[in-house]
């Protein structure tokens, strides 16, 4: 949905939108680029079908795309503090204290070898080995909707350990191998000293499995429902380890609870919980445990979460934390199909990492018009709740 989808509801959209064109051109010095980066921002909220160099340039006016390339390579600008901005934006308007951190990743399918961090790698989006790069978001979501904050491209060894092809994308000297774990566990650190109101964190089993971003999570008291691989060997109460999947297979009928994991498209996502307390790590007031989650319909397809979190939590607001975790799904989903995340042609560092967060402020400023959206018409139906109450009573 962009702007011009929003012409019929009374929301100031125009307003915000020249209001978030002058909070980006303020890390320009120059006119022409400050006037630029409006207009690329413009083309990604609005109808342009490819988010693309010319279709951008011929969205905003401008005969050829040399300006939009240049803005997203040669023109000085500091893409970090832009992404500061993004995730400001997203909080101020989704920002609450039960929002939660979701940490994941998406690839984006290339031809050839030239642009920065492309190989032959495994891309969950694609569900195969692809010519691709992959990159590792962070979003957020509460009741008011979900975003995307945080992104860092990851390099491949191949990548990094290559002088040559550094040096031509302008990957910067200080950039050396990090694993997809360590720059989540990085994107999460940052969030949370930025002070983004945040009550779990959430990630795959690629994150849940990695131990220190575990240990980092604990080490702030800040909650987190992690997914882990079946074979995820966790110290029981025994002090023995188990594998995730046989604590699963030893679980009598009763340990099961039918709990919904969110709204789908046909209704609340019901599915079979249980969980089990882990080894205590840590002293009251909180506490560990593995929870589990069971299809109905083939009870052996079971996925599986370490959980940290406050002693109290019960196993319903544990499955229903479990389940938010689609919303970065559909953030990916919006952001590809809405505000362009894969249609970057920039090959270097710099144009990567700005491509994707001007497409994901775009987005973000979507989110915000929802949000807005949807708090009309809430203040909408409770007046009318209201006035057939006085109605009533009259």
């Amino acid at each position: 949905m962009g702007v011009s989808d929003w012409t019929g509801a009374s929301l100031p959209w125009s307003e915000d939108l020249t209001a978030l064109k002058e909070r980006i051109s303020g890390l320009f010095r120059r006119a022409e680029p400050r006037r630029q980066v409006g207009l690329l921002l413009e083309g990604l909220i609005g109808g342009a079908e490819r988010k693309n160099g010319w279709q951008l340039a011929e969205y905003a006016g401008d005969p050829a795309p040399w300006r939009m390339q240049a803005l997203l390579g040669r023109t000085v600008w500091d893409q970090e503090k832009a992404r500061d901005i993004c995730r400001d934006y997203v909080v101020e308007r989704l920002g609450d204290p039960s929002g939660v951190l979701i940490l994941d990743e998406t690839g984006f399918v290339k031809k050839g070898r030239h642009s920065v961090g492309v190989a032959r790698q495994y891309s969950g989006t694609a569900g195969r080995i692809e010519n691709c790069q992959i990159g590792v978001f962070l979003s957020y979501a509460s009741p008011k909707g979900h975003a995307l904050i945080d992104r860092r491209l990851y390099l491949p060894k191949d990548w990094i350990e290559d002088a040559e092809r550094r040096k031509t994308a302008g990957v910067p000297d200080d950039v050396q191998f990090a694993t997809k774990p360590k720059i989540g566990t990085t994107m999460v650190a940052a969030a949370l000293e930025a002070g983004v109101p945040c009550a779990w964190v959430l990630g795959d089993s690629v994150y849940g499995s990695d131990k220190s971003l575990r240990v980092m999570l604990e080490s702030r008291d800040t909650p987190y429902v992690l997914a882990v691989r079946g074979n995820e060997r966790l110290i029981m109460g025994d002090f023995h380890t188990h594998a995730a999947q046989d604590l699963a297979a030893d679980l009598p009928k009763g340990a099961w609870r039918r709990l919904p994991a969110g709204e789908g498209s046909k209704g609340p996502r019901l599915y079979d919980w249980a969980r089990l307390r882990l080894m205590r790590l840590q002293s009251p007031p909180w506490d560990h445990w593995l929870l589990i989650r069971r299809s109905i319909a083939n009870p052996t397809e079971m996925a599986f979460y370490v959980t940290f979190g406050p002693h109290a939590t019960d196993l319903k607001e544990l499955a229903a934390v479990a389940g938010l975790r689609w919303t970065i799904e559909e953030c990916f989903q919006s952001a590809k199909g809405e505000t362009g995340l894969d249609h970057c042609e920039a090959r270097s560092w710099h144009g990567w990492h700005r491509h994707m967060t001007l497409s994901m402020l775009a987005l973000a400023f979507l989110a915000g018009l929802r949000a807005r959206l949807k708090e009309t018409q809430i203040e909408i139906a409770s007046g009318k709740a209201n006035k057939r109450s006085l109605s009533a009573g009259a």
